[in-house]
């Protein structure tokens, strides 16, 4: 397992092994309900059947995109709510069980969905309690799979959680071209299919989860070290006596021994929260994973159908084939992400290059569209696509790729790994209820936006992303290779000095002032140069 780690690192390549990354893949599976159902409902608010039973076919052009806009975003409105509820969950009964509580969670939501029978009500109610299911799993798989992975591969490891989301978006927009294709649109089943089928990984992630161990720092912070160490020397594939084994468990137990309270209430939690060296940090976090859903990519998972409408693609089959060579895109740009990307160029760089690079094919399309008015011609009985239009379409695929292979992974892995130990669920709890309350207002305005801005909906975005990247450049420490115990260190200090130490090669690092009783009085920071 040498491909894709990160240099520099003191870990022996024993580390990467085999157990580690099944354990991350089976925790990963969570992001298969994630992917598949954000990547799935834009197709089927597009099959006949759906607009038939539900009755959207009958409505005005005004309150049929309402009703798609609640569609949409009642599922970010659940996961919203669902990160911030669960943090608590995963503090006391472990990162596992809350797992568990999510998947169960989500089935409940998925089985309403599926069994709507034309109640619009009831498959809104669907989606909202799917999306508590799935803002409980993202909050606590990445922090899982953080806390449980070695340095050298943490960022690759964190990755397959959304590989395999944009392999189940793909696997969902395939599903719905082949339903529209093979299942009648006279027939309910040509939509409760797609519904159906996310239930099953989930149901066997419920039963998988029990085959993974629990993460070793939730188990530190509750002074049950020897428990922790067993699954250390379990997923490292070292003995306990092993030098770096020895080393880790250090780190772990004196990041616990310093936070002497580890169960914080909670005024000392909004205390820590606020503190130098976490307020960073959680802006940094927070601030990432929100600015995701305006990359672009998002208004493509949950309208690509509509989005491919405004690019003179007509027929509902050739639209929902167009999404699916969408979702090729985005999974070929997430492997990237995974086998290169996030611990050979490293995260900071990736969000740079990825918002430079992503905003190029968003600025031709809006041209294109502003120029050539695609769906006007299509209106017209002009449905031939002319070299530019096969271009402009090439271009969504390109943006799709490039900003999967950069920012799309970068922020979940950036904000499972920078956190304190004793603050971390909290942290992540709000950093991902953020990219929800982003993916929010994105799936609620996008209707209105293309209904009323047209063009300028690429343009827009566009310049979002060339934002988003000078921001990056200047406030976005790199973490390839450091360990969660160094983050302290790392974000001791404002953003923006780091980001300067680490440009002119140097390191921000944190030394023990000790009494003559061996105890520690303070905390020294320096930058140094790196060896």
């Amino acid at each position: 397992m040498g491909f894709a780690y990160a240099k520099g690192t003191n870990d022996p390549p024993e580390v990467r092994n085999w157990t580690i990354h099944a354990v991350a893949l089976v925790a990963s599976m969570a992001a298969f309900a994630l992917g598949y159902d954000t990547a799935v409902i834009g197709g089927t608010m597009a099959l006949d059947s759906f607009d038939k039973d539900f009755k959207l076919n009958e409505m005005s052009t005004s309150a049929s995109d309402n009703a798609q806009a609640n569609i949409a975003s009642m599922f970010q409105v659940g996961a919203f709510f669902g990160s911030l509820i669960t943090f608590p969950i995963a503090e006391k009964i472990g990162r596992r069980m809350a797992i568990l509580v999510a998947c169960l969670t989500f089935i409940v939501g998925g089985s309403l969905m599926t069994g709507a029978q034309g109640h619009l009500g009831v498959f809104i109610a669907g989606r909202t309690i799917g999306g508590l299911g799935i803002g409980s799993a993202t909050l606590t798989v990445p922090v899982y799979i953080a806390e449980i992975a070695p340095p050298s591969v943490r960022g690759r490891l964190v990755g397959i959680f959304e590989i395999i989301s944009q392999s189940a978006a793909m696997l969902g927009f395939w599903i719905n071209y082949a339903t529209d294709a093979t299942i009648s649109d006279s027939r309910a089943a040509q939509w409760i299919v797609p519904m159906a089928l996310q239930l099953f990984p989930v149901t066997l992630l419920a039963f998988g989860i029990f085959f993974c161990p629990e993460s070793p720092r939730w188990l530190a912070r509750g002074d049950r070290f020897e428990e922790a160490e067993k699954v250390i020397v379990y997923l490292r594939g070292l003995p306990a006596e092993h030098p770096y084994i020895r080393n880790e468990m250090g780190e772990i137990r004196q990041q616990v021994e310093e936070r002497s309270t580890m169960h914080l209430s909670k005024k000392q939690q909004l205390a820590k929260l606020l503190a130098p060296g976490t307020r960073n940090r959680l802006a940094v976090g927070s601030f990432l994973m929100f600015l995701q859903s305006f990359t672009g990519v998002s208004i493509m998972t949950y309208y690509s159908p509509r989005i491919f409408e405004t690019l003179g693609v007509t027929g509902t089959a050739t639209k929902l084939f167009s999404t699916g060579i969408y979702g090729v895109a985005k999974t070929l740009g997430m492997a990237l992400f995974v086998l290169w990307v996030v611990e050979g160029l490293g995260r900071r760089k990736a969000l740079v290059y990825g918002a430079f690079l992503g905003s190029l094919p968003l600025w031709y399309v809006g041209g294109y569209t502003y120029v050539a008015d695609p769906a006007a011609r299509a209106v017209e009985g002009t449905v031939q696509q002319d070299g530019g239009g096969y271009f402009a379409l090439v271009c969504i695929y390109i943006n799709a790729f490039i900003i999967c292979a950069t920012w799309q992974g970068t922020t979940w892995t950036y904000s499972a790994e920078i956190f304190p130990l004793d603050v971390r669920m909290l942290c992540v709890a709000i950093s991902t209820a953020s990219t929800w309350l982003g993916s929010f207002v994105i799936a609620r305005a996008t209707p209105y936006m293309i209904t009323s801005l047209g063009y300028g909906t690429f343009f827009m975005f566009g310049g979002f992303v060339v934002l988003m990247g000078i921001w990056s450049f200047f406030f976005v420490p790199e973490t390839k290779g450091i360990s969660l115990e160094e983050m302290d260190a790392l974000f001791s200090r404002s953003t923006h000095i780091t980001v300067w130490a680490q440009l002119r090669g140097k390191k921000i690092v944190v030394d023990d002032v000790r009494s003559a009783a061996g105890s520690i009085d303070e905390k020294k920071v320096e930058i140094v140069e790196v060896a």
